[in-house]
């Protein structure tokens, strides 16, 4: 393979899935660390949430621009800036003496991050214009891809037991500062001469709705839905949207083309992808509070806890883009809505002390749907657009995943924090605790969700063991919400991802082709 050029094809495409592998581990190595990261920073759930989200925000956000600035710049050079820059965030937050830092190190690792992810397959299509060596060369990249959601919770566990919950920004380190050597030296610079303008009017209107609206949501149960802060952030994200979609709708080369949601199967198989990324992410993000805080598991050994459902993932989506291909779109997305919508819904009947022999298979059920949709979902939205808009397509609903991986995250954590809140002192009032004593009690739990009970609580194993009940009941309410939406979704594509299979009908070998996470078509003009 890869006749011609060996090496610097090689050196190619292994710089560039350095980059992918880097931007990707840190979906999934992160969560990991985090009750650690709470330990040590005093952070509270929602803080933890904001370190999750604010990454997933600004990633989404700038993931359409910076394609483009690749487009009109060179990809190579969007590509270093953004090995740099995803280093110097991942350095930062390793170094982060408190939250508000973390979170700020954490947005600049996102820039990095939506710069790097649609440059690597760009550079890699530039890179290798055979078909068959491109087709090869993709492949690869796509399964770094999987490998890296597969190895983030166990890494990520490792290094934290180890070394801390800091080690598992620092290995970005050593592996951004190689991927940048190699690709100073090799890359080709390649731009698109078609390439589209920028959108700063757009990008900055959706930023700020989306922003707003997610840490609205993140912080409203703790400073009150009806509080000033609280609702003037509600009104900004309104205005904002509003604002957004006006702009949009006048721009000659918009960041977001409203004309494209005329298509129903585009339309359809971006609200899936949405919703999938809403439970996902809000299964992940809680799936770690539970394992590490109430069921008491080392980081290390959460993160090998979790491979059923990474592992089944990456063992699924392949099979996909066969089922897709011979079947259509329609049925592995329904399927794999319908696996997981009922493996979340199944999680619903978990408690503090359920047996991880009772636990795992929920995982990998879960995973096998979520493997089942994402990459036949990428590749509907595409089937309807024209060829040369085929790359903008499959970026927009990347990026839908991840807008719906963060208003997850928010948005099933404030369905979790009201529910907890609400339990707690029933699950208090049998154990008659001083009222003094049971209010030190519900401030501790509302920072640090099952933790160790106050000093001087008495029985302070069954006080642990009520705000562990209380937690686990938030979590049920989170998790039905997060299956009725995956059911959503299902109902969705029956509805109108047949639309997607009749468009594919006409352009042959066309199914699941579109990897996940693609920014641009592989055939793009270079």
């Amino acid at each position: 393979m890869f006749a011609e050029d060996r090496r610097t094809k090689l050196l190619t495409l292994g710089a560039c899935c350095f980059g992918l592998f880097m931007v990707m581990l840190d979906n999934t190595i992160v969560n990991v660390a985090l009750p650690s990261i709470r330990s040590d920073l005093g952070a509270s759930v929602s803080g933890l949430q904001l370190i999750v989200d604010t990454y997933i925000l600004v990633f989404a956000s700038l993931l359409l621009t910076a394609g483009a600035l690749g487009d009109r710049y060179g990809r190579k050079r969007v590509f270093l800036i953004g090995l740099v820059v995803f280093t110097l965030g991942s350095a930062l937050c390793g170094l982060a003496p408190s939250l508000p830092a973390l979170v700020a190190a954490r947005a600049l690792q996102a820039v990095g991050g939506a710069a790097l992810l649609p440059s690597t397959l760009a550079i890699i299509a530039s890179t290798f214009p055979d078909a068959r060596e491109r087709a090869q060369a993709i492949g690869l990249w796509s399964g770094v891809s999987g490998m890296a959601l597969a190895a983030g919770p166990v890494l990520g566990g490792l290094l934290t037991d180890g070394f801390g919950w800091r080690s598992v920004f620092y290995v970005n380190l050593p592996v951004g500062t190689a991927a940048f050597l190699v690709a100073s030296r090799t890359f080709a610079e390649s731009r698109n001469p078609a390439a589209r303008r920028l959108d700063l009017p757009g990008l900055l209107l959706g930023i700020a709705a989306l922003g707003s609206l997610t840490f609205a949501l993140i912080e409203g149960n703790s400073r009150g839905w009806s509080s000033p802060a609280i609702f003037s952030l509600l009104v900004v994200a309104a205005v904002g949207l509003v604002a957004f979609l006006v702009v949009e709708s006048r721009r000659a080369e918009p960041m977001l083309d409203l004309r494209f949601f005329r298509d129903a199967s585009f339309s359809s198989a971006n609200l899936v992808a949405m919703l999938v990324g809403f439970a996902l992410l809000g299964f992940v993000f809680f799936n770690t509070l539970y394992l590490q805080t109430v069921q008491d598991y080392t980081p290390f050994q959460a993160g090998l806890r979790t491979l059923p459902n990474t592992l089944a993932v990456v063992v699924a989506a392949p099979v996909a883009g066969r089922l897709a291909s011979r079947l259509g779109y329609q049925v592995p997305v329904v399927t794999g809505t319908l696996l997981g919508g009922v493996a979340l819904l199944s999680l619903t009947r978990i408690q503090p002390d359920t047996p991880y022999t009772a636990l795992w298979w929920h995982y990998a059920l879960l995973g096998t749907g979520l493997g089942l949709t994402i990459s036949p979902v990428t590749a509907a939205a595409v089937a309807g657009m024209p060829r040369e808009q085929a790359g903008v397509a499959s970026a927009m609903t990347n990026t839908s995943r991840q807008v719906g991986g963060a208003l997850g995250v928010a948005v099933l954590g404030a369905v979790v924090a009201s529910r907890f809140a609400a339990e707690l002192p029933a699950r208090l009032a049998p154990l008659h605790l001083p009222g003094a004593v049971q209010a030190r009690v519900e401030a501790a739990a509302a920072q640090g969700v099952a933790a160790s009970s106050p000093a001087g609580a008495r029985g302070g194993g069954a006080v642990r063991r009520a705000v562990a009940d209380a937690f686990v009941a938030g979590i049920h309410a989170g998790y039905l919400l997060a299956g009725i939406a995956l059911l959503c979704g299902t109902v969705v594509a029956l509805a109108f991802l047949g639309t997607a299979d009749r468009d594919a009908g006409t352009r042959p070998g066309q199914a699941g082709a579109v990897p996940v996470g693609a920014g641009e078509r592989p055939d793009e003009d270079r």
